[in-house]
């Protein structure tokens, strides 16, 4: 089945592709990190990078405000390693650009994604493009947890994550 690009907007066109092995190169292809990493810097801006779960990310941060794309890889359900990265990634090193999940995203994984920072979610889960046309995201109406991507705001429990020396400061 072919994926669909699904936003907190819905289903959207996608304008950008995924390059094949051995495939010229233009602006508006996402590319796996080793080729990213392989090309003239002059030719990255207009180019999206893939990221598997193994690979180092270190390389990308030196150029994050550069890249307008990044695809993190899920291959399997009980990989969540691209969680962890688009956290750190979105909130501890302040990406602003597009972060797109993509392999085998389901409908169980769809709050924690964009409670995670994932702007764009690319679907061909029959089950999960079937829920997210209906507008069932899955996403709870409140968190306890922080969050980096913009998801609903955290309820009760806000003292936990305070220091004692705030919490103090907050009682006077």
């Amino acid at each position: 089945m072919t994926a669909r690009l699904w936003t907190r907007n819905g289903f959207v066109d996608d304008g950008w592709r995924h390059a094949s092995p051995g495939e010229a190169i233009a602006d508006g292809t996402i590319v796996a990190l080793a080729d990213w990493l392989a090309l003239d810097p002059v030719a990255r801006p207009h180019l999206g990078v893939r990221v598997k779960p193994g690979e180092a990310i270190e390389p990308l941060l030196a150029h994050l405000d550069d890249i307008a794309l990044i695809a993190l890889e899920f291959p399997a359900f009980s990989d969540g390693r691209s969680y962890s990265r688009a956290e750190r990634l979105r909130g501890r090193l302040g990406y602003t650009g597009i972060l797109r999940a993509v392999g085998d995203v389901l409908t169980d994984q769809i709050p924690h994604m964009l409670r995670t920072g994932f702007d764009e979610l690319e679907v061909s889960n029959p089950v999960a493009l079937s829920r997210l046309a209906k507008g069932m995201t899955g996403a709870p109406e409140a968190a306890y947890q922080p969050s980096t991507g913009g998801g609903g705001k955290a309820a009760g429990y806000a003292w936990r994550r305070a220091s004692s020396e705030q919490r103090a400061a907050s009682n006077e």
